[in-house]
């Protein structure tokens, strides 16, 4: 569909193509390696790596529950789903709000801030082999800003609780 006010579709050239079919690719391969790594080697799944590790990066580790559900990418029932397992090992935690007493927030217990130290040397080590180590050539910051463009002009963009790396929290020594 062409959106009004613009003008005629023009069709991809073909390094457009490639890279629209290369990224398309990676978009679904990347995800699944990482996963994979991350259950073999920690028995964690990559949805439950990144809400605690959402969670380590917020104030008081604690978010709402729609608010974990939007940095993970996840319906709200997917990510009730992943608290109660997550809560059911005591790596997690549900409380009411103290905005508004009506919702409920996620908080990442002591435990559960263990166990994403335990688990990033091995979600580290996967990062770099599936993606890192393939992009030494290129621009870092240019194709960071790009892909946060792409990610910033579409409908379900949330630039409330857009998505940031592991800090301090995590490192070996923090």
């Amino acid at each position: 569909m062409v959106r009004a006010g613009q003008g005629p579709v023009v069709p991809l050239r073909d390094e457009e193509e490639a890279f629209l079919r290369a990224w398309s690719r990676a978009a679904l391969t990347v995800p699944r390696a990482l996963d994979a790594d991350l259950l073999i080697g920690q028995g964690m799944s990559l949805s439950d790596y990144r809400a605690l590790m959402y969670l380590s990066e917020a104030p008081g580790r604690s978010l709402r529950m729609s608010d974990l559900a939007s940095a993970c990418a996840l319906s709200l029932s997917g990510m009730s789903r992943i608290v109660s397992r997550l809560e059911a090992q005591g790596l997690m935690a549900r409380e009411r709000s103290s905005c508004d007493g009506r919702g409920l927030n996620a908080v990442l217990t002591d435990a559960g801030l263990g166990r994403l130290r335990r688990a990033w040397p091995t979600h580290l080590a996967s990062v770099r082999r599936h993606m890192m180590d393939h992009l030494r050539e290129l621009d870092l910051p240019v194709v960071t800003a790009a892909l946060q463009r792409f990610a910033a002009d579409t409908p379900c963009a949330d630039p409330q609780t857009g998505c940031s790396e592991p800090r301090q929290l995590l490192s070996p020594d923090g």
